[in-house]
């Protein structure tokens, strides 16, 4: 079975410190790590996931820890969802088996997908602005329009166009 590992932030650590994984994997052979940290909306906690390689986002919304128990299933089931609305064609049993289980780890310093995570966090703190209550915010669509940002290192090319790229090469 593949295990994905996504590498938390220091602020996402003490939310999730009971979860965190201390037996070493390898890296996933399909989609990579993700790095992942902690933002709030109208007081509700939203994970914020990025894919190493592609820098395709991830939302996850008013997660609680409950949820963290079963973050494989609602990983996957938001990537699909997001994926389809960004339209990416992939197979839910593909992802499943791409996925595999999510792993949570320490920070690994990723100074490139943790600036990321810096710079989408400032678009994140003006729609805190736009959207006054958790329920009228689009997160689809907010999550969509991140992936459609085209990226300098991938030579303009959007994290939706590189990771429907990824996902087709196998």
């Amino acid at each position: 079975m593949n295990i994905t590992k996504v590498y938390v932030s220091r602020k996402l650590e003490e939310i999730v410190s009971d979860f965190i994984c201390t037996e070493d994997y390898d890296e996933n052979n399909y989609l990579g790590g993700w790095s992942s940290t902690l933002f709030f909306m109208n007081h509700k906690k939203c994970l914020l996931m990025i894919n190493k390689q592609t820098k395709y986002t991830l939302i996850l919304w008013n997660v609680k820890k409950g949820d963290l128990e079963s973050l494989s299933i609602i990983f996957k089931k938001t990537l699909y969802e997001q994926l389809m609305y960004d339209g990416i064609q992939v197979d839910v049993k593909l992802i499943d088996s791409m996925i595999g289980e999510i792993k949570l780890f320490l920070t690994d310093n990723d100074k490139s997908a943790n600036g990321s995570l810096n710079t989408i966090s400032l678009y994140i703190e003006d729609w805190k602005n736009e959207y006054r209550t958790f329920e009228s915010i689009p997160f689809r669509y907010l999550n969509g329009l991140l992936n459609e940002v085209p990226i300098k290192n991938f030579k303009w090319i959007s994290p939706k166009v590189k990771m429907n790229e990824l996902i087709n090469s196998f």
